[in-house]
């Protein structure tokens, strides 16, 4: 196992390039940027007990995904002000750290947010939608459900925190009844996994030599999480999160596609970062 592993960290490496551009495309191309840290000192929230995993750091990425008809960006990372501010306490034991912005990161490929097309992200919690307002005027994909959840009644849901999205509220949206081809050519598809909230969602990628991917969103937490089937006590629907773990395995099976844990913090290690980026 640990040299299939390796053999998997090669492959990662020898897949990145390190040549920005910001002009448009001819192909495919994934950037990775690290959007923050986030420490617990107990996980027992995830639906997993102290003893099950030794892992406490988790990774949080921000991913721009650069097809030759637009821009997205899936994810946008922890709250801007955490930015700089070293370890900032959000509650008891839990801490997030934020070294270097979203937008700083994209000015390395020449990109400012007026470049960026459309914004997804995979559900609304603070840790997803950080730079969320920086992006307003590109068009959000969003599904119904965590629309009508995230801007109607943001209250009822743990961990949303409505003034990091606010002004999304008035960008040209596009609202999402289930699985989405985002440019029509089968290559960058959004696919809906409810459970961990009203209208999660994965990405599902087609490399031409990393290979098909699937950016896990918060389907997993930890890598136990998905051996184990792990739920976490905050999801808004328990059998919804257990269906979409089925559906979202049954597409990484059918496609031969891997699954990025997002916030996996020693696969995150092994990644190349923004500039460098997969094809």
């Amino acid at each position: 196992m640990r040299a299939l592993t390796s053999l998997f960290a090669l492959s990662l490496l020898l897949a990145a390039c390190n040549t920005p551009s910001n002009s448009p495309q001819t192909d495919l191309r994934l950037y990775v940027f690290d959007c923050g840290e986030i420490e617990l000192e107990d996980v027992a929230a995830f639906g997993l007990s102290n003893a099950q995993t030794p892992v406490r750091k988790l990774f949080v990425p921000c991913y721009l995904i650069d097809h030759p008809q637009g821009r997205l960006l899936f994810d946008l990372g922890l709250p801007e002000n955490v930015i700089g501010a070293g370890d900032v306490e959000y509650s008891p034991g839990s801490y997030m750290r934020y070294a270097r912005s979203l937008n700083d990161q994209l000015g390395d490929l020449q990109l400012r947010p007026r470049d960026i097309d459309l914004i997804a992200y995979s559900h609304s919690h603070f840790d997803h939608v950080g730079s969320a307002n920086r992006f307003a005027r590109s068009r959000l994909l969003i599904q119904r459900p965590e629309y009508e959840a995230a801007f109607g009644a943001p209250e009822k849901f743990e961990v949303f925190t409505p003034e990091l999205y606010e002004a999304l509220r008035d960008s040209e949206t596009t609202l999402l009844e289930g699985d989405h081809d985002v440019f029509g050519d089968g290559r960058v598809r959004l696919i809906a996994a409810p459970g961990h909230t009203p209208g999660h969602q994965v990405l599902w990628l087609d490399l031409r030599n990393t290979g098909p991917i699937v950016l896990s969103g918060d389907l997993y937490h930890f890598a136990e999480s998905r051996v184990l089937r792990a739920v976490p006590l905050f999801n808004t629907d328990p059998v919804a999160s257990l269906a979409s773990m089925d559906k979202v395995e049954a597409l990484l099976k059918d496609t031969g596609a891997t699954l990025w844990l997002e916030h996996n913090r020693a696969f995150a290690e092994q990644l190349q970062k923004a500039p460098a980026f997969y094809d």
